[in-house]
């Protein structure tokens, strides 16, 4: 008779043996972002700078003072709430490339509120901040029930709808609510809607705590709750969590809608803290920098304050990059471009090794 060998280990001790998976996707966005580094690396040389020099002034532009500091804080705030934005969709297995017209849409939302009413000072934020959110909600609410009841990609539709938000937000502010002899902007909105600063040297204000609070809620709300866990049972294997009970059309929904609605809350900060006004091109590119900061961060909201950070710095150093280099400020585009393939290709990769692949659409 053979006895079983002590020397063997169980088929489940084998599993425990090898990295963590958290581990592993931290490894993998250190990747990333050293693979993004190198590739602006190449860019710099081609151009006749010295990388080192130029990603020394790329941090003392970012975090110099306190005053470039606050700079570089004041640019992660939208990038912070848009990424929280994409996470909520991530997490349950939808994509929200629409942030950027959610965001528009709650932006100008915020701004109609700000200067056509007069209320007092602290309702006058609240109603404001409230219209931004709805804003954003009603911009997503089309694709997310096209999405829930009849399947279609809301990667195509959101996206789409991007260029349609930033062309209505443009003809209104143009056409119909411009500021008499000024820019293309909307009259400024009344002080009492003026989101409160942090700040004497920027206009770094309280959103930045708002988009940290939104993200620890987030994190809190998918570990601790149950409606959490079936969100990220979704996103995980969806005839799982069909099986299990949740309604997957209502979640979609639901989802969808939420993650619209603090897109267009992004926008409504951006507003109400920093330009006090809706004008073209307010915020460009910020809630597509959300979008790659909660790809980044692998959908996790704790994650994207990390990551919306390093855009922000990114974004507030390109400008002495710009002045005391020859190097543009294109590198930056470089650096999220080089991120975004090198997260694809993880996602790619995770999605083969998993055999369960025919079964969920992103895993996070």
């Amino acid at each position: 008779m053979t006895l079983p060998s002590d020397n063997k280990p169980a088929p489940d001790a084998l599993k425990t043996q090898g990295m963590p998976q958290w581990a592993e996707q931290l490894i993998g966005q250190a990747i990333a972002v050293g693979i993004s580094i190198i590739g602006g690396a190449v860019i710099i040389l081609l151009v006749g700078e010295s990388p080192l020099h130029v990603f020394a002034t790329l941090l003392r532009g970012a975090f110099g003072s306190w005053e470039r500091t606050a700079g570089s804080l004041l640019q992660a705030t939208p990038i912070i709430i848009a990424g929280v934005a994409a996470c909520v969709a991530l997490r349950g297995g939808l994509f929200n490339i629409g942030v950027e017209g959610q965001l528009y849409m709650g932006g100008f939302a915020a701004a109609w509120v700000g200067f056509s009413f007069a209320l007092p000072a602290g309702l006058h934020v609240l109603v404001a901040m409230a219209a931004a959110i709805v804003a954003g909600a009603l911009w997503i609410a089309l694709p997310a029930f096209f999405r829930a009841r009849f399947g279609t990609n809301e990667v195509v539709s959101t996206i789409l709808s991007n260029y349609v938000a930033v062309l209505i937000t443009s003809y209104l502010t143009i056409s119909v609510f411009k500021r008499p002899g000024g820019w293309s902007e909307t009259e400024p909105i009344a002080p009492t809607a003026y989101l409160p600063q942090i700040s004497d040297v920027s206009r770094l204000n309280i959103g930045l705590f708002i988009g940290i609070a939104l993200a620890i809620g987030l994190h809190l709300f998918l570990t601790r709750t149950s409606a959490g866990y079936s969100v990220s049972a979704m996103g995980t294997n969806v005839k799982f969590a069909e099986y299990g009970g949740v309604s997957i059309r209502r979640n979609i929904l639901v989802i969808l809608l939420c993650s619209g609605a603090v897109g267009g809350l992004a926008g409504g900060v951006e507003t109400l803290g920093v330009h006090h006004r809706f004008m073209e091109g307010f915020a460009p590119g910020f809630g597509f920098d959300g979008v790659i900061a909660a790809l980044l961060a692998n959908g996790s909201p704790i994650g994207v304050i990390g990551t919306a950070l390093f855009f922000g710095a990114l974004r507030a150093g390109s400008l002495l990059m710009e002045v005391e280099t020859n190097a543009s400020r294109e590198v930056i585009t470089v650096f999220q471009a080089f991120i975004i393939l090198c997260v694809s290709a993880q996602i790619l990769i995770r999605r083969r090794r998993d055999s369960t692949q025919g079964e969920r659409r992103w895993k996070f």
